[in-house]
């Protein structure tokens, strides 16, 4: 309805890579091109799988890249035309992983559910069966000898052995997998570990030995196991923004073909076809207008606040959605050639780009994993000499070292901590979605906001109601109703909240981009745009009323969100730099920007502009943190290096965000920058706690001065110092 905002002249379409229409031409001029093959690869979960997986395929003839998204545990392909699925599926078995050929439509995250209830089930099973042989540990301790301690051990044997067997096996898979492939990671001395500690219990048990360490293969199962489940928490609750985006193309579409509609899959639609579009409906294509005027919300696309209008000529992109009168289009592009599914496809380049951020637990995890069998076959090696043979004492001191070095409080550093600052912050309104989003928040020194829904709640405010008479505040109101214009809807909350009641009025009509008229006591009134109800246009937002011989214009704001203000100040005081950039345009973003004091902004931007822009700053050496709300924001949310949207943005922006703001008020977000300082800190001090650990008592292992099961105990304790630390977040 406003001026401002509603221009007469056909906008371009809100396409986020390139137009429509040089789409197509660029499509007729261009060789086909390469294959593009996306596989699930369960196994992937830490950065050591992401540069095995992409080296190895990108080594392989034929395939040009290869990127894993470890979030959704997919890896996407661009090879040559002749290279098929089953091709990267056998090389990827090579490498030691299991993969399969993804269905788009099914979701990921039954396959994640079903995951997180395993290991679940698997912790809980080995807590159960490690408090049972503890209490027959104890009565062992307590000076039960001979046949009552060989009976108490084989009851251990019997309980431990199904026990480590099942629960172990997310260790055990990735482990043979990994040596499969020629590779060593973490789980390999973990495998090795349990494998040997129950090997060496059920050889003492037989031998009628004094010491059996059954409990402690079992401490270790389930200490790793819940560092492991912690982990998986922290990365399931990541959905693909990508995924959010492909729900909001619409799958079918009303053909005319001959003068006559048919209802046909959105797939089966080709360039030149016409397609009609009611109000209501979402544009399923993107397409020039040939028949018809209306008005459109593309603020999904581009974050403006008001519709624009839609005349013939006018070039609309998909996903945008038709408000107020019927449209003809001509299709210039359908199906995955869309600006909605190019804009889905930039978002899951950009994901997948981002987790390639190597956590410090990976990079520690990297220089120590391959250390720890070696030292124990070094240990094993050594004492069988000097003890002469002595095979039973030389494998006792290998499992003992075996056990010390285990990296068990090192796989819980970072889960213990992450879960800790995450409940700190969803207490102050704050849920991390993504594991590695504290670490990644904690090196942030450039800010970027959107405006619309992020700084602002979203919604226009009418603000000069007290300067109209009643008359006009109830034929507005009455106007109003028969409005979908968010305007209209916006003086219609105002109004019921005053208690007010509609006038009467007949022959109420819309007039598609123009407004609302009808007849009060006998006269015409109208309500919509300044120059169609022969009012003068005011400078902001603003809807206009024409009563009798008099005008009347209703201006409108949109409110700050609580804390936008003092955190841009607190943010500024830290010394970090602060962009606005909205879809918006000039003059309301320029206007903000004043308000809160941002120096630094950018108007009339479009998603993949968003996103440039915050890769530009990433290339200066920024580490970006990016706030925003809309379907425009979320190629940016996911190009950031961490990205903050709140709980009323699109599913699309949440998905593709790394922490919802679940209140109203921006000011936690301080505090998640502040925790996620203290975080890393704490990160840090378990890695040091862990080395100390192992300095001091892999000599005494080494020396054979502990068995397995004070090795075990004592690794339990590094375990619990390390939850002990991370607890202090809290």
């Amino acid at each position: 309805m406003s001026d401002t905002t509603l221009p007469d002249h056909p906008r371009a379409s809100a396409c986020p890579a390139c137009a429509a229409g040089d789409a197509s031409v660029a499509r007729a001029q261009v060789a086909p091109a390469d294959a593009r093959i996306v596989l699930s690869v369960p196994g992937a979960h830490c950065a050591g799988c992401l540069g095995t997986i992409e080296r190895g395929l990108e080594a392989t003839q034929g395939i040009h890249s290869a990127r894993v998204n470890l979030t959704m545990k997919r890896v996407s392909v661009a090879a040559e035309a002749g290279i098929t699925a089953q091709d990267v599926i056998a090389r990827l078995d090579r490498l030691g992983y299991d993969a399969h050929e993804l269905d788009p439509g099914t979701l990921s995250m039954t396959e994640t559910d079903r995951q997180g209830r395993d290991l679940l089930m698997r912790l809980g099973v080995a807590g159960f069966a490690m408090m049972n042989v503890m209490l027959l540990s104890v009565a062992v301790w307590a000076g039960a000898s001979d046949a009552t301690r060989d009976l108490f051990h084989l009851i251990s044997a019997l309980i431990a052995i199904p026990t480590v067997a099942y629960s172990g096996q997310p260790f055990f898979h990735s482990a043979l997998r990994a040596l499969r492939a020629g590779r060593l990671g973490m789980d390999a001395p973990i495998s090795l570990a349990l494998i040997l500690t129950v090997a060496i219990s059920l050889y003492e048990t037989l031998q009628s030995g004094q010491h059996a360490y059954f409990e402690a293969a079992l401490m270790l199962t389930f200490f790793l196991l819940a560092g492991r489940y912690l982990d998986f928490r922290a990365r399931a609750a990541a959905r693909s923004a990508a995924q959010e985006l492909a729900a909001l193309e619409v799958p079918r579409a009303t053909r005319l073909l001959d003068g006559q509609e048919q209802i046909v899959s959105v797939q089966d639609l080709a360039v030149g076809d016409l397609v009609r579009v009611r109000p209501g409906g979402r544009v399923p294509v993107d397409g020039v207008v040939t028949e018809g005027r209306s008005e459109i919300d593309r603020s999904l696309l581009t974050g403006e606040t008001l519709p624009a209008v839609a005349a013939q000529g006018a070039a609309l992109s998909a996903g945008e959605v038709n408000l107020t009168g019927p449209l003809t289009l001509r299709v210039t592009a359908a199906g995955r050639d869309s600006s909605l599914h190019r804009m889905a496809d930039l978002v899951a380049n950009a994901e997948a780009a981002r987790t390639r951020y190597t956590t410090l637990a990976d990079r520690a995890a990297r220089a120590y994993a391959p250390t720890i069998p070696l030292l124990s076959l070094g240990a094993f090696v050594v004492w069988l000499y000097l003890s002469g043979g002595d095979l039973r004492l030389s494998m006792n001191i290998a499992i003992a070292t075996l056990i010390i070095t285990c990296p068990c409080a090192l796989g819980l550093a970072v889960p213990a901590v992450v879960t800790a600052a995450s409940g700190r912050l969803f207490r102050k309104g704050l849920l991390i979605k993504d594991g590695t989003a504290l670490e990644r928040l904690a090196e942030v020194d450039t800010v970027v906001f959107d405006k619309t829904g992020t700084l602002t709640m979203g919604t226009p405010v009418p603000d000069n109601l007290d300067q109209h008479s009643d008359d006009a505040l109830r034929v507005a109101f009455a106007l109003a109703e028969a409005s979908s214009h968010p305007l209209a809807r916006a003086l219609v909350t105002a109004l019921q909240a005053r208690g007010l009641t509609p006038a009467e009025l007949d022959n109420l009509r819309e007039a598609p981009g123009y407004g609302v008229e009808g007849e009060w006591q006998g006269a015409s009134v109208r309500l919509g745009r300044a120059g169609w109800v022969g009012a003068t246009h005011v400078a902001t937002t603003g809807a206009y009323l024409s009563l009798g011989d008099a005008t009347h214009s209703f201006t409108f704001t949109d409110s700050l969100r609580p804390g936008a203000g003092e955190l841009v100040a607190a943010l500024r005081a830290q010394g970090k730099a602060v962009w606005l950039i909205s879809g918006d345009v000039t003059p309301a973003v320029a206007s903000m920007a004043q308000r809160l004091g941002i120096d630094d902004w950018r108007a009339g931007t479009l998603p993949q502009d968003k996103a440039e822009h915050i890769t530009a700053l990433q290339a200066q050496g920024a580490r970006v943190l990016m706030v925003g709300d809309g379907l425009n924001d979320t190629v940016a949310l996911s190009a950031a290096d961490v990205s903050i949207s709140p709980a009323s943005a699109l599913d699309a922006a949440r998905a593709a965000s790394d922490i919802v703001l679940l209140g109203r008020d921006l000011a936690p977000i301080e505090d998640a920058l502040r925790i996620a300082g203290q975080s890393n800190r704490r990160i840090r001090e378990n890695f040091w706690q862990s080395g100390l650990y192992n300095a001091i008592f892999v000599p005494v292992a080494l020396l054979g001065l502990c068995t397995p099961l004070f090795a075990a105990a004592v690794m339990s304790l590094s375990s619990v110092t390390v939850s002990l630390n991370a607890l202090r977040l809290k």
